[in-house]
């Protein structure tokens, strides 16, 4: 066996060697909860709350707060929450805020294998987290679903596309979210393929198309890890009503509650489809 034909094998060997090392732990590669006790809780915000156990449909318990809106009127409705892949829901205590501002309760939630929820991450999992947590609101809360808001931030989008998909809540707003994981992959690692190995899917491209309640997608031109051009497409192929909200800034600093304008554009985009 010649020396070009050795080296060759060689590099085929580790390049199936690494295909089935990403097919095996993708889920690495897409989840980085930070598990263990919170060091932080919405009062440190000066906002009253609730810790909360949801059980999932397979059994498995998940932390969660429940976030009153301040005053003693009744709420305008309720922000449901899904965070993105890292970190845990006490790092979204500012969304709270946000949304407390305005008038709205919010339900903050880990999903299974974050904070203090049992577990581990998956994609079947999140969805069984998020249909939970949905159930918890109109069962045990007895919200209607037409006071529901549905908000997704990044990965969090994957999960809130698929409950929007199934429910029917007052509106849906994507944060800097992507068309799929397979699209966003075959972009970061283009030598791979990708779309045929990933078995983590998170399809907002093809939830979007069949969501039929209001949407708001906001996105920054500069974000950093997901792509502008993906709250675009997203945009594009969703249906009416839809608005779309330019951020500014990278990933991780480019959040809606960042800047008073973008704030506004969010009360106002709710402000509409208010039915109080």
């Amino acid at each position: 066996m010649s020396s070009a034909v050795r080296a060759i094998l060689l590099i085929a060997a580790a390049y199936a060697a690494i295909m089935v090392l990403v097919f095996v732990f993708q889920h690495r590669l897409v989840y980085f909860p930070l598990q263990g006790r919170y060091g932080t809780t919405p009062q440190a915000r000066g906002l009253a709350f609730e810790r909360v156990t949801v059980q999932a449909g397979d059994g498995v318990l998940l932390a969660a707060w429940w976030i009153p809106a301040p005053g003693a009127g009744p709420a305008r409705g309720t922000v449901l929450l899904f965070h993105g892949n890292a970190g845990n829901m006490a790092h979204r205590i500012d969304y709270a805020v946000m949304f407390g501002g305005m008038g709205y309760n919010t339900l903050l939630m880990d999903y299974r294998g974050y904070g203090e929820s049992a577990g581990a991450p998956s994609e079947a999992g999140t969805y069984r987290d998020a249909a939970a947590s949905w159930s918890w609101l109109t069962d045990m809360r007895g919200i209607p679903s037409s006071d529901i808001v549905l908000f997704g931030e990044s990965m969090g989008g994957g999960v809130a596309t698929w409950l929007a998909v199934r429910e029917r809540p007052r509106a849906l707003i994507l944060a800097s979210t992507f068309t799929s994981v397979p699209e966003l992959g075959a972009e970061i690692y283009p030598w791979l393929p990708v779309r045929w190995i990933s078995r983590i899917q998170y399809n907002n491209l093809a939830n979007v198309q069949s969501v039929r309640v209001p949407l708001l997608i906001a996105h920054s031109p500069a974000d950093e890890i997901i792509p502008y051009a993906h709250g675009r497409r997203l945009y594009d192929m969703a249906n009416a009503p839809k608005s779309f909200l330019d951020l500014a800034g990278g990933h991780n600093s480019g959040f809606v509650f960042a800047r008073a304008e973008w704030a506004g554009a969010v009360r106002k985009f709710l402000d509409e489809r208010s039915v109080r």
